[in-house]
């Protein structure tokens, strides 16, 4: 944009203006070319294209402090790093002075064009789990960990090929985000969580002004199902009160195997189990006949029910149920317990696996992340760990104990965003038995929306790729064969599914 503002401006003065001037003297120009009034008609064109130029250019290249934050964040290069064309950055902004709360984000521009392109935030749940472990290294990020851990590989299908791609750890304690008041991470929660991610873009901003103007979207997965809606919430409410320059130019979000609604969710997790032959007809009745996922309590028949649901997913993955668990276990594995005590969903608050994490296609593909994040050299590329934190990095916070708040069902809240005209999108995966799409499709009925278009498939190329549903202000679109992390599993039609979202197209329903 600013080179072809320059090129005009060149352009107008070599051919236009510059001939007018001589004409003056060799009389080459018709009378009325050469009239004071038509030179100083173009001459006033001319500075009101060399004006413009100069205000993309301010739009596009940032200036004083801004540049020095942004150049003082720039990765030069990861240890083991391929060689790329985007810059990418990475670093702390601080959300709370008084407190010493600082987030950690990991900044990926687009690979062609990035002055062109949205900018995503994308968001991991748990609660407490790194969105740069999951989502930047393991999903859709363009780099993975190679097995021997020494390096990355590229990756093909990384999501930056169409945005400029966000990652946030949040809340403070998760990653490498920290605070300096130790008592903040016994007050956590859903509320907490949604403030400071706004507070983080607010100032992100400011350090990166080039993308303030750029359409923006949230993206996240599993608990992200409350996260997301809560940050577009605050983002649409602060919208109407604030003036049109300081605010973001918020599009719309999607989010997949989203935890959305306790009873639904819960209900579907049960009737996906029994449908896929992961349990017995007798621990499936037992839990219809005992347990009530709409109240707050649970029984002891309950429990007992549970406890045998529970104990099959400690022989096979609960997240994607085809493919192999890792057997090459550690010390330092990263299937580690991500919450004690009261967090949602309540019945299941007190099992310990039910949050354990995914693997993907390689199941011991968190071991090499989390092996390779905890490098010293890794950890100074990134500007990282730059307080010592007490403890290692780990995909899912070991020091966040307590989760304050955390609604029953997030349902309202996505009503009152559909309802605002935002662009929302959930999908899911299939093969995934933690928020399973039995789940999802229970918990999207019960906002009652009219239906557009009814259940029919979508393609990636020659092959379906799921389905889709599309309601009157909402779509949902499921991903055959992938399990929670769905860019990990179908990395392609994931990528395919996030153009379809950002143009706001239907899927192709026909091969192609």
């Amino acid at each position: 944009m600013v080179k072809t503002s320059l090129y005009i401006y060149k352009h107008i003065y070599i051919h236009t203006i510059c001939p007018l001037i001589i004409s003056k003297h060799t009389h080459t120009y018709t009378h009325s070319m050469n009239s004071p009034r038509t030179r100083s008609f173009l001459l006033i064109i001319f500075i009101s294209i060399f004006r413009w130029g100069v205000a993309v250019s301010d739009q596009q290249q940032p200036r004083g402090r801004a540049f020095v934050r942004q150049e003082a964040d720039k990765v030069i290069r990861l240890p083991g790093q391929p060689p790329v064309s985007f810059k990418q950055y990475a670093g702390y902004v601080t959300v709370n002075e008084s407190h010493g709360r600082a987030l950690f984000y990991w900044f990926f521009e687009a690979e062609e064009t990035p002055h062109e392109k949205p900018l995503l935030l994308w968001l991991n749940g748990g609660p407490g789990c790194s969105s740069i472990g999951f989502g930047g290294l393991e999903e859709l990020g363009p780099f993975a960990v190679k097995k021997d851990k020494s390096g990355l590989l590229l990756n093909d299908y990384a999501w930056n090929k169409a945005v400029n791609l966000l990652f946030l750890e949040s809340p403070v304690g998760v990653g490498f985000s920290y605070t300096n008041t130790s008592t903040n991470l016994k007050e956590l929660g859903d509320k907490i969580t949604a403030q400071d991610s706004y507070t983080f873009l607010v100032k992100w901003f400011k350090r990166f002004p080039q993308y303030k103007s750029h359409d923006f979207y949230i993206a996240g997965e599993s608990y992200a199902g409350h996260y997301v809606p809560q940050l577009a919430e605050l983002i649409f409410d602060t919208n109407k009160i604030i003036r049109g320059v300081d605010r973001i130019n918020f599009k719309g979000f999607m989010i997949g195997n989203a935890l959305l609604d306790d009873a639904t969710d819960q209900t579907g997790m049960i009737s996906y189990a029994w449908d896929h032959a992961v349990i017995s007809d007798r621990v499936y009745n037992d839990i219809k006949t005992n347990c009530n996922f709409s109240s707050p309590n649970s029984t002891e028949a309950c429990d007992t029910a549970l406890d045998e649901y529970f104990e099959v997913y400690k022989l096979i993955d609960m997240y994607s149920l085809y493919v192999p668990t890792c057997v090459d276990t550690t010390s330092n594995s990263t299937q580690r317990v991500v919450m004690h005590g009261n967090v949602a969903p309540r019945t299941f608050a007190k099992r310990k696996g039910w949050h354990k994490k995914p693997t993907g296609y390689d199941p011991c593909q968190s071991e090499y992340t989390d092996s390779y994040l905890n490098r010293k050299d890794v950890q100074a590329a990134l500007h990282a760990n730059t307080t010592k934190i007490p403890y290692p990095w780990s995909h899912c916070s070991n020091a966040i104990t307590i989760w304050r708040d955390a609604p029953d069902s997030i349902l309202t809240l996505m009503k009152k965003l559909v309802d605002g005209g935002l662009r929302i999108w959930v999908y899911s995966g299939d093969t995934d038995g933690r928020i399973p799409v039995t789940s999802t499709r229970l918990s999207l009925r019960k906002l009652g929306l009219k239906t557009i278009q009814d259940w029919s498939p979508w393609y990636s190329n020659l092959q379906v790729g799921g389905w889709m549903i599309a309601y009157d202000g909402l779509s949902f679109v499921t991903i055959r064969g992938a399990g929670h992390q769905v860019p990990t599993f179908k990395p392609k039609e994931s990528l395919q599914l996030l153009n379809h979202f950002l143009s706001n197209q239907k899927l192709p329903t026909v091969p192609f």
